[in-house]
């Protein structure tokens, strides 16, 4: 008589990023926001593909992070309003991401921007993730989870109201705040980039922007920038061109304005009678 095996109800695997909700519903907190993640992501772009020629990192706008399974799944998530993962690909299975699942990847973000509409204190958040004695789960801060949880080496809050920067970094397991260079940036030394805050314009909007720099204090330029500054270059090169081109047409004349000369003086020693071509030392 043949034993029949029971049936093993295995659990759901965990969902993907096409699974998840790529929103949690919110809208933008201010209008600077936007054009803040747009400005940051276009400078850095090139520092990018030299350290990744294979195209293999990520970018994130205000997506989120999944950290942990919840109901309903927003509430195990996290959105920076900036980040960068390295060493995963831009695309799953071709497929745009919808938002960045740490159960997924196992591959933490290198560094997390938030932008602080407020006084900070959301971004401050420490508080842990506990459950009551009534069975009900306290909803952990932003701050705890990127440092306890997702362990993010390095993690920005721009106080957008009073322009002030905080840059924090894993230090044995917990984050430690930086100190600014004598530039008054932040080295992030794995991308060998600083970041700081920029007096200027962009879209529309005359402001502090945080930016990047390299390790020698160079702005990274952004599209329109470099575009600026290709032109002056063209521009200065034409000049020098002409330069040139105006050293050589002066010298051409005074070999002309010589040669002239000469043939003047050889005609005024014939009508003396002498022959300038007769070689004088014979």
């Amino acid at each position: 008589m043949t034993e029949t095996v029971p049936r093993v109800k295995l659990p759901p695997p965990f969902p993907d990023h096409t699974q998840l909700p790529e929103s949690d519903g919110t809208f933008v907190k201010n209008f600077q926001e936007h054009p803040q993640s747009i400005i940051l992501t276009d400078s850095i772009g090139e520092i990018l593909q030299q350290r990744h020629p294979d195209g293999e990192y990520a970018i994130g706008q205000d997506c989120g992070i999944y950290w942990r399974e919840t109901d309903p799944p927003e509430k195990g998530a996290e959105a920076p309003d900036w980040f960068y993962v390295p060493n995963v690909p831009p695309q799953l299975d071709g497929k745009i991401r919808r938002s960045y699942v740490v159960w997924r990847e196992h591959i933490a973000p290198l560094i997390a921007l938030e932008f602080a509409s407020g006084n900070g204190d959301e971004e401050r958040d420490k508080t842990p993730l506990s459950l009551s004695t009534q069975g009900e789960v306290t909803k952990p801060g932003k701050f705890w989870v990127y440092e306890q949880i997702i362990r993010i080496p390095y993690y920005g809050i721009y106080q957008i109201n009073n322009s002030s920067l905080e840059v924090y970094t894993l230090v044995s397991g917990f984050y430690q705040k930086l100190t600014p260079n004598e530039r008054g940036h932040y080295s992030i030394s794995p991308l060998g980039v600083e970041l700081g805050l920029w007096q200027g314009s962009y879209q529309n909007q005359s402001q502090l922007w945080l930016r990047w720099w390299d390790e020698e204090g160079n702005l990274l330029l952004i599209g329109d920038e470099r575009a600026v500054l290709e032109r002056e270059r063209a521009e200065q090169e034409r000049q020098r061109a002409e330069q040139a081109e105006s050293i050589v047409e002066e010298e051409r004349q005074r070999t002309q304005a010589a040669l002239a000369r000469a043939a003047r003086l050889a005609e005024q020693l014939r009508a003396a009678g002498i022959d300038p071509d007769l070689d004088d030392t014979v």
